[in-house]
């Protein structure tokens, strides 16, 4: 699905869309895919990334959008998110931190619905975002999982702090731990179809296989990793599978 297709819903007020952010600095992000890339390809691969998520954000319908970051990266991002997006410093360090800081800020009394995502998410369909916001009309709390045992997207509508613990934050306990924390909160949970990060070289092999036959959905990352075919054998030859 493109991402400039447009979702309907079901309710259109009081709905934002957080996009979970670093500024692009070398060295700090992507550095799981040092094996294959350098740093500073991580880093304008991040880039891309962080780009074309933001557009596929700003492609749903009355959703206002958000990123939040560490408060010494908001000065490099605001350029990124320029008039798409408001860019909110976290409280606190580390992603349980980030977390509680999106829902504190973002979610009010009323049903405001709000949804976290990861910032290199723009091979997201675009509706599993609106499946999210439709989880959140009947339940508490929607979850996207991956499929190492994380979780690409959570969304609530109202703040519940005790729910995020850095303990178990990036691991592959990460969605059994919250899962857990919201049953003891007796939290209603509601899931969205499980999906991948682009963690590993293997993530990053999937998505040049699938932006290959599909640019459209991230142009800026698709562009990026086809200049980077010739050069990395590894993209050359998962494009080459499929």
């Amino acid at each position: 699905m493109k991402s400039s297709e447009v979702i309907p819903h079901s309710r259109n007020d009081g709905r934002t869309l957080v996009i979970m952010a670093k500024a692009p600095r070398t060295g700090m992000v992507k550095t799981r895919l040092a094996q294959g890339l350098s740093p500073e390809n991580a880093t304008e691969l991040y880039r891309c990334l962080l780009s074309d998520t933001i557009s596929l954000a700003r492609s749903m319908r009355d959703v206002k959008v958000a990123i939040m970051c560490p408060a010494s990266d908001v000065e490099e991002l605001a350029p990124f998110a320029a008039d798409a997006a408001t860019v909110v410093a976290q409280q606190g360090e580390g992603l349980a931190a980030a977390l509680i800081s999106v829902f504190a800020h973002f979610a009010a009394p009323g049903g405001h619905s709000v949804i976290a995502f990861n910032s290199d998410s723009p091979h997201l369909p675009i509706s599993v975002l609106a499946s999210a916001f439709e989880a959140l009309t009947t339940h508490d709390l929607v979850i996207g999982p991956t499929h190492d045992g994380g979780y690409y997207l959570v969304g609530a509508n109202a703040a519940h702090p005790a729910l995020f613990d850095s303990d178990g934050m990036g691991t592959s306990s990460a969605l059994d731990a919250l899962v857990a924390r919201a049953r003891e909160l007796k939290l209603s949970t509601g899931f969205t179809d499980p999906f991948y990060d682009i963690d590993l070289q293997g993530d990053l092999n999937r998505l040049a296989a699938e932006l290959s036959l599909s640019p459209e959905r991230a142009p800026r990352t698709a562009a990026w990793l086809k200049q980077w075919q010739g050069v990395l054998p590894q993209l050359q030859s998962a494009a080459g599978d499929l």
